[in-house]
């Protein structure tokens, strides 16, 4: 970012001067610079007509989740939860971002039990007691929004049960870290504390991500951590928080298809996801 004078249209695309809007925390976050000894990258700070978009994007993936919701069941197949995130998100003007992502042969990523992420969807047929993970991904006008919830198929063991609701705690412990200049280690330590306190492992080989122009952006947020370390949260930075909680090891094993992780010792595993805005003073949830 070059040099602005305090007239000059601020760097942010808001079309004010610069004096009258980012200048005061770029002095605050330069200061931070020169203590952390790293550039913190202000363009991982997205304009308000971006937010709005992602926004608009996040609505549709917290609806479609809604759908699938609604209809998921034993008996049912992945396939035709692929099928019914498909046609939902192409019937609102969208897109599936995960399909052709890299290859990925679908548009959604459906992980039953032992599945840690980015399960593809196929036959397999859903049965009493899974616990599936449905990820979505919506590109709307162009921005994207990234959410993903826990499914309980019938009657689950209590071992399952409760393994999904530490999961989502986990995710809601990290999203209350979420403020302006604590970090990504704040976030990380809070989900960590929370799964290790109920004996369950971290998956420390995927995280979260930057999100909203593309579908994975910087920053990386890992979902383990020490406090005040790792990068600082500024004002409209949008990432995901998307804990992966194992009942055994924290290790994962990748399948022949090079997309699906699975936990390497066959324990059952749960994740949730909410695509989060850093606020003035604190989040919102996007998704």
């Amino acid at each position: 970012m070059s040099t602005l004078l305090r007239n000059d249209v601020c760097w942010c695309g808001s079309g004010k001067k610069y004096k009258k809007c980012h200048m005061e925390q770029d002095i605050f976050i330069s200061n931070i610079e020169k203590k952390v000894g790293y550039k913190i990258p202000r363009d991982i700070m997205k304009t308000e007509e971006q937010i709005d978009g992602i926004r608009k994007s996040c609505k549709l993936t917290h609806e479609i989740l809604d759908m699938v919701g609604e209809r998921i069941k034993a008996g049912v197949t992945t396939n035709e939860i692929n099928t019914w995130v498909h046609e939902y998100t192409i019937e609102h003007n969208a897109y599936p971002a995960p399909l052709g992502y890299s290859g990925f042969p679908k548009s959604v990523c459906t992980s039953i039990n032992d599945v840690i992420c980015h399960g593809i969807p196929d036959d397999t047929v859903l049965k009493d007691g899974d616990i599936v993970n449905v990820d979505v991904t919506c590109i709307l006008e162009g921005y994207y929004g990234d959410a993903n919830r826990m499914y309980i198929i019938g009657e689950a063991s209590k071992e399952a049960l409760d393994l999904v609701r530490v999961s989502k705690e986990c995710l809601e412990k990290g999203i209350e870290q979420v403020k302006p200049y604590n970090t990504l280690g704040d976030i990380g330590y809070a989900i960590q504390q929370h799964a290790e306190s109920h004996g369950y492992s971290v998956v420390y080989d995927y995280g979260g991500h930057g999100v909203g122009l593309e579908f994975h952006e910087e920053p990386f947020v890992p979902h383990i951590g020490r406090k005040g370390e790792g990068m600082i949260l500024l004002p409209n930075m949008t990432f995901t928080i998307e804990p992966m909680i194992n009942i055994g090891a924290p290790e994962a094993d990748i399948l022949e298809d090079d997309w699906t992780a699975v936990t390497a010792d066959g324990s059952l595993s749960s994740q949730w996801e909410h695509t989060i805005r850093v606020t003035e003073t604190g989040y919102e949830i996007l998704t």
